[in-house]
């Protein structure tokens, strides 16, 4: 009897989980993006495809092998393509979300491995709000908003120091302007910091953080720029 309870639950559960988004509809999210962003960008793909192949076939022929070395040189057109295409598709990703409520916790957020982020910990009434991150580099606080963001970032700061003392703090605000980090470059920026905590610190601080919690603020919809999965060849 419990063990078909236990049936129904686990496949209650994988019915209600989300559906993982296929290949092709990734691809076609892409391509919608990128022709939105950039009208020519998938022109200047076919150009870079078709300079390399030629390339190749020029090669071929001063070699007597023209057919063979078009063959070869096939895969090579068709990756500088597809790098070429996989550089808009991440620009048109950005450009998509920048500028949102939200935007700065939505590239957080898709960073996989090492980095756990708790959005809009702190928030005023202007929007501006504070994210946390915990990762092996201690608590980052990021910050992305107006003026209000400072005393946001202190209040938060204080809170951390008086809940995880000793733990290092690091603080990153998310914009354009001197001493900020732009959202194209925020996840680059947090894999370079210094690494501080060992595994065992990192998962002491997390099972105290989560006590703590956040906000449960609706983050911006739509690709993630650096998560952007391609099909496989």
């Amino acid at each position: 009897m419990f063990g078909r309870k236990k049936k129904k639950e686990a496949a209650a559960g994988k019915a209600d989980a989300p559906k993982k988004q296929s290949q092709l509809a990734v691809v076609k999210d892409a391509y919608r993006l990128v022709k939105k962003d950039s009208p020519l960008a998938i022109l200047w793909c076919v150009i870079i495809f078709v300079l390399v192949l030629t390339f190749g076939v020029i090669i071929g022929n001063n070699l007597g092998r023209p057919i063979y070395t078009g063959f070869l040189t096939l895969p090579l057109a068709f990756l500088a393509a597809f790098f070429l295409f996989t550089r808009y598709a991440n620009s048109a990703a950005f450009a998509s979300i920048e500028g949102q409520v939200g935007a700065g916790a939505s590239v957080l957020m898709s960073i996989r491995r090492g980095f756990l982020t708790t959005p809009a910990v702190n928030v005023n009434r202007d929007q501006d709000m504070v994210h946390r991150v915990s990762a092996k580099a201690g608590i980052i606080l990021v910050g992305e908003g107006g003026y209000g963001v400072k005393s946001l970032m202190q209040d938060e700061r204080r809170k951390m120091e008086r809940f995880l003392s000793g733990v290092p703090i690091t603080e990153v605000v998310v914009g354009d302007g001197q001493g900020q980090v732009s959202i194209r470059k925020l996840q680059k920026h947090l894999k370079k910091l210094p690494k501080k905590l060992s595994t065992v610190q990192l998962r002491e601080m997390r099972a105290r953080l989560k006590s703590v919690g956040g906000l449960n603020l609706p983050m911006p919809k739509g690709p993630i720029p650096t998560n952007l999965k391609m099909p496989r060849r």
